[in-house]
């Protein structure tokens, strides 16, 4: 049971690195840092948001439009350290 707990914990770190990346990006393209016609940037940003995109929706169709800010990465960030913590504070359990 230990191995599903770290797993489960691997999968809460992944996901965690996924939105950090797709945060810094979306900066960085804003900022216009980062241009979208390069191919390689247009295939990273758009793998993001095919991976992410599911995981948002259903956050943004709850939360109150907020004309441009888009909140949805940090409730998903909060909700995964907040599994994260209920995880380790119940880690007995997967012993």
């Amino acid at each position: 049971m230990q191995s599903l707990f770290q797993i489960l914990m691997l999968v809460l770190d992944v996901v965690w690195f996924f939105i950090i990346a797709h945060v810094i990006m979306s900066w960085l393209i804003n900022f216009q840092v980062l241009n979208l016609n390069q191919q390689f940037v247009a295939q990273i940003w758009y793998g993001l948001n095919r991976i992410l995109e599911p995981i948002y929706a259903p956050v943004r169709r709850l939360m109150p439009n907020m004309q441009g800010v888009d909140l949805a990465p940090l409730v998903v960030l909060i909700a995964v350290y907040a599994l994260r913590i209920i995880l380790t504070n119940n880690a007995a359990a997967f012993y």
